[in-house]
């Protein structure tokens, strides 16, 4: 049995943007907000419904799905596999817009609703030890939440390092088959959630299409090219450092402990 890599652009939003199982997606929001009896979420409508792109013809997408409860609470859960300056900005630009976008001029502001974030992050955000983190807007004396709208969760995938024999809740369950899904043969033992089971079936190679399966590929492929230019970007922004630093007189032994530059790369600017 071979599964998808779910960071992957069009695996994610195929199982989670999928109109026909909406369990999974409710299922995944209630885990992660850790909703539980009345307070669960029972049933959402899609904003962006998983449509196989061409996306051969898109210079650059932000992976997200959108989705409003029956209560009418928005929410938008993305996957972000590369750090990128910013970040924390636009995803506050972000909500702000969307909230924003919920009334027109002059309507009542009763009619806005919260708007809550769930980000996924192949790598590390905050400081939090933990890798599902809750923020919100605080009294920085009291801890008081008045101001209720927006809510940021945010999943470290690096700080999850649990094993199959380790999950015990639905989120870690959920979570780790989010990051190594695509590495196991098998599915998991204690897979006991309707929409978590689901999902493994939705990320199951075998029941993709041949188009379905050629997207896929290209957004993998696409996704490495872009790690391939970050990692040259700063490799150069490190050596234009290393040039000036040595044109200040900084010793080779220096200018290693501040670009992490080796001697070698170093003593060839010199060259």
């Amino acid at each position: 049995m071979k599964f998808v890599d779910i960071k992957n652009d069009i695996a994610f939003r195929k199982i989670f943007g999928d109109e026909n199982k909406k369990i999974i997606l409710i299922s995944f929001l209630n885990a992660v907000l850790k909703l539980e009896s009345t307070k669960k979420i029972a049933e959402v409508s899609m904003q962006n419904p998983f449509q196989l792109p061409i996306i051969q013809s898109l210079k650059a997408t932000i992976i997200d799905v959108k989705v409003k409860d029956s209560e009418g609470n928005e929410y938008i859960i993305e996957m972000q596999v590369a750090n990128v300056n910013g970040l924390e900005k636009r995803l506050q630009y972000y909500l702000a817009k969307g909230y924003t976008s919920q009334i027109e001029r002059g309507d009542d502001y009763d009619k806005l609703r919260p708007i809550v974030f769930i980000g996924i992050f192949d790598f590390n955000i905050s400081k939090n030890p933990n890798y599902l983190s809750k923020h919100l807007t605080t009294d920085t004396d009291t801890g008081e939440n008045l101001f209720k709208d927006f809510e940021f969760n945010l999943i470290e995938l690096q700080k999850f390092n649990k094993t199959e024999n380790q999950l015990q809740t639905i989120i870690d369950k959920w979570v780790y088959f989010i990051k190594y899904a695509e590495s196991l043969e098998i599915l998991p033992e204690n897979i006991e959630d309707d929409g978590l089971k689901a999902a493994y079936q939705s990320a199951q190679m075998h029941t993709w299409t041949k188009q379905e399966l050629e997207e896929y590929d290209y957004a993998a492929m696409r996704e490495a090219d872009g790690v391939n230019r970050e990692i040259k970007a700063v490799k150069m922004s490190k050596l234009e450092s290393a040039k000036i630093m040595l044109s200040d007189g900084f010793t080779i032994d220096v200018i290693q402990k501040v670009t992490g530059l080796t001697k070698q790369e170093i003593e060839q600017i010199i060259t």
